[in-house]
């Protein structure tokens, strides 16, 4: 894979992803993104070995498979500052995310899963000079593989859980003119996920699924230069989390086959206290307040809560869901590598059985955040964050065999 960073530019937090709080990415599957990501009580098929392993449980008797592709679009997040020689709009981003999904039949009451998926990442790149000295470009990935086991502890209670395998890369490019940087780095990781399902009955399920806190420990390479000159090549390392979850969902399945499901999860990011960065030996004095200085954080924990509707018929399965989604970045440390505010969410969906071991079908989710006014003296910004915003489109196929 490619070698790339999570070592973060001035004032960053790590990659500007849209679709939730930091840089999280809840939808991951075709279903997950028609119901704005409220699909942990009713996941069924192959993804609820991701959303829900403990649902595996009650998935029919055979293994299922699943493949999506989600294609995302960020559009340029426009800045108004206090002075207008420095309004810029950035980049906007186009990227394509392939996951897969995996179940097996029942072994003795146990169900066996697997899925890679892309939990987190993406990109923000600005070309105007004043925003490129914090954030000229700033690239995320971070890849995951879940495998994951369930068992059904009574005909209605099951449990399950798995380990998390994490890969992340990316780059981070500033250039102020007299001192800029590049870094390059990666990381493997790892963590685990829990999850309960409990069917009180028939019509009723309740849910909660943990995921566990990762800690980033990105090691890589960094270029940095003084007024031209190569000051520094050579090792460098930051820790940064990816943070625990917990999510809570209750759904609920009428006689007309229409389920609504309600969702709530808190994203644990009060685990990110500081940015740190380390190198292997010293920099130029003149880099340090900017390059190695700890730049505190102090995020909060963000909630949001979720509510999606499905209603099955005959051949097809009709999906939406609309979502709100609270920020964990204060005013004062809302910088030019994480635009960031409350966010409304709003999805559809379909679904077609082409016939009884095929499917195929569409999810979309738009994703709007508020308009943020912001003074971050650190970070260099005194003015106004607007048009932040994201489309999603995921596709998917299944197939039970």
């Amino acid at each position: 894979m490619r070698r790339a960073v999570k070592i973060f530019a001035v004032g960053a937090a790590a990659s500007s992803v849209v679709m939730a709080s930091g840089w999280r990415i809840p939808e991951q599957s075709m279903a997950s993104m028609a119901t704005a990501g409220a699909y942990v009580a009713h996941a069924k098929g192959a993804d609820a070995s991701y959303f829900n392993p403990a649902n595996m449980s009650f998935n029919k008797d055979k293994y299922q498979f699943e493949a999506d592709l989600t294609y995302i679009h960020l559009g340029g997040v426009k800045y108004e500052d206090a002075n207008p020689s420095k309004n810029a709009t950035s980049k906007s981003e186009n990227f394509f995310l392939p996951t897969l999904f995996l179940t097996t039949k029942e072994y003795d009451g146990w169900r066996f899963g697997a899925n890679v998926v892309v939990p987190g990442g993406l990109s923000k790149r600005w070309d105007a000079p004043y925003q490129q000295a914090y954030a000229k470009e700033f690239t995320l990935e971070v890849i995951e593989i879940n495998p994951v086991v369930s068992y059904k502890i009574l005909p209605n209670l099951a449990i399950g859980g798995g380990l998390r395998l994490i890969y992340s890369n990316g780059v981070v490019k500033n250039d102020a003119g007299v001192a800029s940087r590049e870094l390059e780095g990666e990381t493997f990781e790892y963590g685990y996920n829990l999850a309960l399902s409990y069917k009180p009955s028939k019509s009723l399920t309740l849910a909660a699924t943990y995921r566990s806190n990762i800690d980033l420990g990105e090691e890589g390479n960094a270029k940095l230069y003084l007024n031209g000159v190569k000051s520094y090549d050579g090792g460098a390392s930051v820790t940064v989390p990816l943070p625990a979850v917990l999510a809570l969902a209750a759904s609920y399945t009428f006689e007309s086959k229409t389920t609504v499901e309600l969702e709530y999860d808190r994203t644990y990011w009060s685990k990110y206290k500081t940015l740190d960065f380390n190198y292997k030996s010293p920099i130029p004095a003149l880099l340090v307040p900017s390059f190695d200085d700890p730049k505190a954080r102090n995020w909060s924990d963000s909630d949001a809560l979720r509510l999606s509707v499905t209603q099955e018929m005959e051949k097809w399965t009709f999906m939406g869901g609309i979502g709100y989604d609270t920020t964990p970045v204060a005013d004062d440390k809302v910088s030019f590598e994480l635009p960031e505010n409350d966010a409304y969410i709003f999805s559809l969906g379909a679904q077609y059985s082409i016939d009884e071991a095929q499917k195929i079908g569409f999810g979309y989710l738009y994703d709007v955040k508020k308009d943020r006014d912001v003074v971050n003296v650190e970070g260099g910004v005194n003015g106004k964050f607007s048009n932040m915003s994201a489309h999603l489109l995921s596709i998917g196929y299944s197939l039970d065999f």
